[in-house]
């Protein structure tokens, strides 16, 4: 395998074909900065994984005023987003060039698997293509739903398990079960709304208002 990364890479090859194995033993520190290493050879097209049709149903399903984009990558959706709602984009590496071309949105440099906000701070919370790059899942997904105060969305892409790949992948969902036993595993209450858009699959989980609130159902 060493030859197509070479070729597709270059010298940053070996981080890809290493994550894989070494990723549970990394610090944050260390892992931000392979993520800083490796964002010039990205292969996303227009800097981000969503397609517009994605884009237009994340946009078209948001609840409240207040937004979080977790796992932002290089902004653009939070860039979309931020034209209409309140914005706070973060990742766990934040390229300054991107910061500093949206001034509109809050951006900080934060491990989704230790959130720096406080409980249902945001109406909604948002987090595509980024729960396969983290290391543990659950506490990723518990974390995005303490935050959250009316609506979670994410985008998973939908892919086979490799030892190889072309991406910083850690976990894969080639399935649609795969995807509904996660939300459910310590959270059976959870109703997730689980759909195929454009090659990734499409999740939306609505909060359980607290006794004596109202939620909405739909963006007011």
């Amino acid at each position: 395998m060493w030859l197509p990364f070479r070729i597709a890479f270059g010298n940053k090859a070996r981080h890809f074909l290493d994550f894989k194995d070494q990723a549970a033993f990394m610090s944050d520190d260390l892992i931000s900065d392979i993520y800083a290493k490796t964002s010039s050879v990205s292969i996303q097209q227009n800097g981000t994984d969503l397609s517009d049709v994605l884009i237009r149903m994340i946009n078209s399903n948001i609840t409240g005023e207040s937004v979080l984009d977790a796992g932002c990558g290089k902004g653009v959706l939070a860039r979309h987003l931020s034209k209409q709602y309140k914005v706070t984009a973060c990742d766990i590496w934040i390229d300054k060039k991107t910061a500093d071309s949206f001034p509109e949105i809050q951006f900080k440099q934060a491990n989704i698997e230790k959130l720096p906000f406080g409980d249902r701070e945001f109406d909604t919370v948002i987090c595509t293509h980024t729960l396969e790059h983290v290391r543990d899942i659950f506490v990723s997904l518990n974390e995005l739903r303490r935050v959250a105060r009316k609506r979670l969305i994410l985008v998973l892409p939908i892919e086979r398990p490799y030892q190889y790949t072309f991406n910083l992948h850690l976990h894969f969902f080639p399935y649609r079960y795969l995807v509904v036993q996660l939300f459910r595993y310590n959270h059976p209450a959870s109703a997730c709304d689980v759909r195929e858009i454009d090659g990734c699959w499409y999740c939306q989980e609505d909060k359980i208002p607290s006794e004596g609130s109202l939620m909405p159902s739909h963006r007011q």
